[in-house]
């Protein structure tokens, strides 16, 4: 289990050049030292199965509201579970709200265990990826949520640390940070979905890319690779994590604190 407080040249085609996509990422930004990403929308989607967890809290305690679909779920994925409540509960009273904000996270987190959805290629690609780059997470997923994505998926011996709102109560923006510094990371990129991951990114400023399949709208979509300086689009279908480990160069050196 990860602890959670606890230059390369070009990648060589065929052809015996760099790929032009490594090229046109490698010339914008440091190469990295490692890659950081956010979780739902990046790596995993479980809307559908959230869906199902707030619909049985809203059973078992006979609260008054229409049922919960996936695209609820969707259309707030990415922020606080917190903030995710109170935006799709809307008129519902206080002490409601409170329930639904608790058990909800208890409940989502003991129903994606049985069963997530990775995106294609992601499992092989981390692992890939994993043997040139430290990797991490930062999400704004509640308290042992990244745990089940860990068991589930059985990926958690890929990734040396991570953090979330769950644990901290802080922005994204102030986990990454915090992930980065307790980590010692000098050249981290954020891999994420939407345009919190990309804010929290500029915030720190690390080099963002872009995946467009998840939940979010970043600035610069229609580009054809470049979002806005230095964020970059990666991929255009679920497979970010083996794109990745195409794009970027293995490091000469790796740092193993």
């Amino acid at each position: 289990m990860p602890r959670r407080r606890c230059r390369p040249g070009a990648k060589v085609a065929e052809s015996g050049r760099p790929s032009r996509v490594a090229n046109d990422l490698l010339g914008l930004f440091q190469p990295p030292d490692s890659v950081v990403f956010d979780l739902d929308g990046t790596l995993w989607d479980t809307c559908a199965t959230c869906a199902v967890a707030w619909n049985q809290v809203l059973k078992r305690h006979g609260i008054a509201f229409r049922p919960i679909t996936e695209h609820d779920v969707r259309r707030v994925a990415g922020r606080p579970h917190e903030e995710c409540i109170r935006v799709v509960f809307t008129d519902v009273a206080e002490g409601d709200l409170l329930t639904l904000i608790a058990e909800t996270q208890v409940e989502d987190n003991r129903l994606v265990g049985n069963s997530g959805a990775l995106y294609p290629d992601v499992a092989a690609g981390l692992r890939r990826l994993q043997a040139r780059y430290p990797l991490f997470i930062v999400s704004n997923c509640q308290a042992g949520y990244v745990e089940r994505f860990f068991d589930w998926s059985g990926l958690g011996s890929c990734f040396r640390d991570f953090e979330c709102w769950g644990n901290t109560g802080l922005s994204k923006s102030e986990n990454l940070a915090a992930l980065i510094e307790r980590n010692g990371l000098r050249h981290p990129v954020l891999v994420g979905d939407t345009p919190g991951d990309q804010a929290a990114a500029r915030a720190c400023g690390v080099p963002f890319l872009y995946v467009d399949y998840g939940f979010g709208e970043c600035e610069g979509r229609r580009s054809p690779l470049l979002l806005v300086r230095p964020s970059h689009r990666v991929a255009a279908r679920p497979a970010t994590a083996h794109a990745l480990s195409t794009v970027f160069p293995s490091p000469r050196r790796r740092r193993h604190e």
